[in-house]
């Protein structure tokens, strides 16, 4: 009877059962952040196609000056006593969206405010909506958290992690010998089933590898703040957020309007465009007012911020990237890089189809590894 050698592991077949079970285990999750990441990268336009009535119509007319907008906010929801947040669109067809961060609704929830839509142009409430309440919120959760709350983005970080050492591992898998490059690159043409399926598969990771490491380590770390800042600020120190509070007024003094604390705001910065008017929660707070600088990467959620006492209208702090260290410079590109934004239009469109190539991935892999399975079974036959 002949003796049976049993042979060790040598690396790459260590590697390849890292790769085979990291996708099996987890491949699942990562087809869904990819595919639900694809789909909000035109969360607002896509939003706006399912709900049109949030185009403003008769763009010609003259807007409403921001304070006669929060008025009406205000009277709409007189029992919203904390300060509300306005989204400010560069699209005259595109409506203001105001957030009410921690609404009583939904307290429960880390993060659920309620948006509530406005006509810039006559000053009529369109709709008042809860986040995580309709479709594309919902989906945005389910990215963002697996619908977890706080617990899902630990989770999701860790996601992230084994997604970037998946996409490590199936590179080593692929890299191939100097002579078989031009086959390794590229799609057999009228192989068999099986090899296109091989072919997609490695095809799909190699071209999709640069964009979806850098979709999965800026993923993790919007995901978990609390230990990547930390982190980066050892090598280059982030500057502390401003927290200002606004002086005390004399008896009957009232704040300043929104409109005058947005052009206090525009001579500092007077080329930057308006994103966001944040207004005070309570006597001591200030106005905060988001613009964006050419330069800024941000294009939603840049970070020149004017921070402006509510009576006085005195230029309480200030943000500006064009001042940022290394570190602020890197924290301001992340969710510009994940969102695609980065790079305007181009940019998202290159995170969207590598979104899909997560389940892309997920799919052909399975069907590889079912593939192999079927040939062992055969073979001990």
């Amino acid at each position: 009877m002949a003796e049976t050698i049993k042979r060790k592991p040598n690396l790459r077949q260590r590697w390849l059962a890292v790769h085979l079970y990291l996708g099996l285990v987890l491949g699942l999750v990562m087809a869904v952040t990819g595919l639900t990441g694809s789909v909000l990268v035109f969360y607002p336009e896509l939003d706006e196609a399912m709900n049109p009535e949030l185009l403003a119509a008769d763009t010609g007319r003259q807007a409403l000056s921001y304070e006669t907008i929060y008025s009406a906010l205000r009277r709409s929801e007189p029992d919203r006593a904390r300060g509300w947040r306005l989204e400010i669109p560069d699209d005259p067809e595109r409506m203001i969206t105001a957030r009410y961060y921690k609404p009583k609704e939904t307290e429960p929830a880390h993060f659920a405010p309620l948006l509530v839509t406005v006509d810039p142009y006559s000053g009529e409430i369109v709709e008042k909506r809860f986040w995580g309440r309709f479709a594309l919120t919902w989906l945005y959760d389910l990215h963002y958290t697996l619908l977890l709350d706080h617990t899902g983005k630990i989770v999701m970080a860790g996601e992230g992690l084994v997604l970037s050492i998946s996409l490590f591992s199936g590179l080593y898998l692929w890299w191939p010998p100097r002579h078989k490059w031009r086959t390794a690159l590229t799609i057999k043409t009228g192989a068999s089933p099986e090899r296109l399926n091989y072919d997609l598969h490695k095809v799909g990771g190699v071209y999709g590898f640069v964009v979806v490491l850098v979709l999965a380590l800026t993923g993790v770390a919007l995901e978990v703040p609390d230990y990547v800042n930390p982190l980066i600020n050892a090598v280059s120190p982030l500057q502390a957020m401003p927290r200002p509070h606004s002086a005390p007024a004399g008896e009957g003094a009232g704040r300043i309007t929104l409109d005058q604390a947005v052009a206090v705001a525009r001579q500092r910065f007077p080329a930057a465009r308006l994103c966001w008017i944040e207004t005070p929660n309570d006597a001591a707070g200030s106005y905060r007012i988001n613009l964006r600088q050419d330069f800024e990467p941000n294009r939603r959620f840049p970070k020149t911020n004017v921070w402006i006492d509510q009576y006085s209208g005195r230029v309480l702090a200030v943000n500006d990237p064009a001042k940022f260290g290394g570190g602020d410079i890197l924290l301001g590109w992340l969710h510009a890089l994940h969102s695609g934004e980065a790079f305007d239009l181009p940019g998202r469109w290159l995170v969207f189809f590598a979104g899909l190539i997560c389940p892309l991935l997920f799919v052909t892999g399975v069907l590889r590894w079912m593939q192999k399975a079927g040939a062992k079974r055969q073979r001990r036959e």
